[in-house]
């Protein structure tokens, strides 16, 4: 046994080793891969937003700081050319030219501050503004500079006037600067508002189809695991299990699918065994059966009515028994799945006649009385199987119904179905059992007065039996009883 299954896990386990490409070698890896990958286009939408805002924030900084500058220069400029102005008027007034100091620390500062705005990003109409500016101041310097007394420097001071109103404009100018700043702050913001919109809208999507692509595959595996064990629940060990994923559920698929193996090998051992104990139990109860048979015919003598009765026992019984095995021999036959028909017109009510006469002994020793009501039918069917669908009705009935009790079989019949309803005034079936009682080897509550007990696989085998015509048997609500209906089609689809 060893070495055949550790070939047939090798087979199963060649065509999964290819999905071990797609797949890490753990669930968890696998978990936190899809968590990696699901957060990675929303840690990137983060960190560009972070620094576009990050730009926008040095971009503001700088700007401001620029046209905070470009006015501060502007009001030195006016209040240097006024001072300017003011330190040479004095040295005229006041014939003393030691005043022109006060005018050449004015003229220093003037001209720094007008190179420091040179380097600002002004604009062209500003900047021409200012060179002229320098250059007027300068040519006012020079006229100062070369004038010998303070009364010759006083003819330049006319000049100030113009260079005063120049350095206001320049001021006026700063301020304009400071608006189309903010104006294009305003606008930087905007466009930067608008990247991260578009950012959103083109990774949330990128998002939810990775969170469902990697949802699907973590559900995936699972999926067939489930199916799988749902598949072995219901009984069906045919096929194989093979789980697509990491290599640890993989692996369990392939635990799975040998329990399923061994599964289908002790199914195989018990048909196996049922069909050799029928066939060993068969040869001795025929002895049995020939021999009470003797004595209940008298062969070896005449018996006394107490003989008679223990041999017309050992008779029933023995006809219990073999009625017994016929069902594990029928359910070994349904298991290994060799369960066809062989179709011909059969007609229904000399088949229950016949199976009433079979059981005729166990229906005296009750003492129940039968019927048989209903046009005859004829169908399309299997004639062997038929009976035993009616015989392992009839025995059921039999062996719950009360001595003394009735058993009745009505046959109606419609456009294309066949109905057989056989009740009984037994116990009767309670609801949570209606269905438990078609499964193989289930007994009831309720326990039947019977010398040998049932196996339980009377009405499992009678319901596979009237699927196979394509029929179905259910059990109808009754206020005393059970109630059995056989539906079969009139021309039977089944091979």
């Amino acid at each position: 046994m060893r070495t055949p299954l550790t070939k047939q896990l090798r087979e199963f386990r060649a065509p999964s080793r290819k999905l071990h490409l797609y797949y890490p070698n753990s669930f968890l890896k696998l978990i936190f891969i899809g968590f990696i990958l699901v957060a990675l286009p929303l840690a990137v939408g983060l960190v560009n937003s972070a620094l576009s805002i990050n730009h926008l924030a040095d971009q503001s900084q700088r700007a401001v700081y620029q046209a905070a500058q470009a006015a501060h220069g502007g009001r030195v400029l006016v209040d240097e050319v006024t001072a300017m102005e003011r330190s040479v008027r004095q040295a005229v007034i006041l014939n003393d030219a030691s005043l022109l100091e006060g005018y050449e620390h004015s003229h220093a500062k003037f001209m720094s501050t007008a190179h420091s705005l040179a380097t600002l990003p002004l604009g062209n109409e500003q900047l021409q503004l200012l060179q002229t500016l320098i250059r007027s101041e300068n040519a006012i310097h020079e006229q100062v500079a070369k004038a010998p007394t303070p009364e010759a420097a006083g003819a330049a001071a006319n000049d100030f006037v113009a260079l005063a109103d120049s350095a206001q404009r320049i001021s006026a100018m700063g301020n304009a600067l400071i608006e189309r700043e903010v104006d294009a702050m305003k606008d930087m913001a905007s466009s930067a508002l608008r990247i991260m919109q578009w950012q959103l809208l083109a990774l949330f999507p990128v998002a939810i189809f990775l969170v469902f692509g990697f949802a699907m595959l973590i559900a995936r595996p699972f999926r067939q695991i489930d199916a799988a064990i749902r598949r072995m629940g219901q009984g069906d060990l045919s096929g194989p299990v093979i789980v697509d994923g990491p290599q640890d559920l993989s692996a369990l698929g392939e635990r799975l699918d040998w329990m399923r193996r061994r599964l289908l090998d002790l199914e195989e051992q018990k048909s196996r065994f049922l069909r050799h104990l029928s066939h060993e139990l068969k040869t001795p109860l025929t002895a049995l059966r020939e021999g009470a048979e003797l004595f209940a015919d008298g062969v070896v003598g005449t018996l006394t009515t107490e003989q008679q009765e223990v041999a017309e026992i050992l008779r029933h019984n023995s006809l219990q028994l073999q009625r017994l095995i016929e069902d594990l021999l029928n359910y070994s036959t349904l298991q290994a799945g060799a369960s066809s028909l062989l179709l011909a017109p059969v007609r229904l009510r000399p088949v229950i006649e016949k199976v009433l006469l079979d059981q005729k002994l166990a229906i005296l020793n009750k003492q129940i009385q039968t019927s048989v009501t209903g046009p005859d039918a004829m169908i399309d069917g299997d004639e062997d199987k038929l009976r035993v669908i009616m015989d392992n009705l009839l025995s059921n009935a039999i062996k719950f119904s009360p001595a003394g009790g009735t058993i009745d079989f009505v046959l109606r019949r419609d456009a294309t179905h066949i109905i057989v309803d056989v009740a009984d005034q037994g116990p009767g079936i309670a609801s949570d059992e209606r269905e438990k009682v078609f499964e193989a080897f289930y007994q009831g509550r309720t326990a039947a007065a019977s010398y040998v007990k049932g196996t339980g696989i009377g009405l499992s085998i009678a319901r596979e039996y009237a699927l196979a015509h394509r029929g179905r048997i259910e059990i109808l609500d009754t206020a005393s009883g059970a109630h059995f209906r056989v539906t079969l089609p009139i021309t039977s689809e089944a091979t």
